[in-house]
């Protein structure tokens, strides 16, 4: 089972987005038959075999064994990966794309896209994949964030500027900062003085 499975082709969508199948690929997390899959789901068989199906034509769902059942031959499924993402390619860009400042949300959710396509991508089939994910929460006030985007990009063009010659692996270094919502306390425009 890959970790990422990048659905990039309009089919695998709209055989992905229905409910009903999602329930589905979730039980098969684990190796499945579609009656054991209906167990628990409080379905019948034919209607878990019917999506089932479709998302094994879509690549999403593979199946990884057979056995016989009161003489009947029965196929055990498992979900292709353990997360799938949607390409922001099976939508477009919508209107014109304008040059972006560095400080836009624009720029950033470009950024975004480009990462989530570099990783899609990467060839898993490699026993070591080096890489690193850092994340963290970072307080500003308001007087302080332009000294704290300027420090940043220093900081990050020196390292561009050490590393960045023509030997060695190449590595794609992404940051993003942007205000976390999630933080109970947060009030925009309000400072801690």
């Amino acid at each position: 089972m890959r970790d990422v499975l990048y659905l990039e082709q309009i089919e695998q969508a709209e055989a992905l987005l229905k409910p009903q199948r999602i329930d589905v690929l979730r039980q098969l997390a684990e190796p499945r038959s579609c009656t054991e899959v209906a167990a628990a789901l409080d379905q019948t068989p034919q209607r878990v075999y019917y999506h089932v199906k479709r998302l094994v034509e879509a690549g999403l769902v593979v199946q990884v064994d057979q056995r016989r059942v009161r003489g009947i031959t029965e196929g055990v499924y498992q979900a292709g990966a353990r997360s799938y993402w949607l390409s922001p390619g099976l939508v477009g860009r919508l209107g014109l794309r304008r040059a972006r400042d560095e400080l836009s949300l624009g720029h950033l959710l470009d950024l975004v896209e480009r990462v989530q396509a570099d990783i899609a991508d990467l060839d898993r089939t490699r026993p070591e994949l080096p890489s690193l994910g850092v994340s963290g929460e970072i307080r500003l006030r308001p007087e302080q964030r332009q000294q704290f985007f300027d420090e940043l990009r220093t900081t990050l063009q020196d390292l561009f500027s050490r590393y960045g010659g023509a030997e060695g692996d190449a590595f794609r270094l992404a940051v993003a900062c942007y205000p976390n919502h999630q933080d109970p306390n947060h009030q925009e425009g309000n400072s801690d003085e």
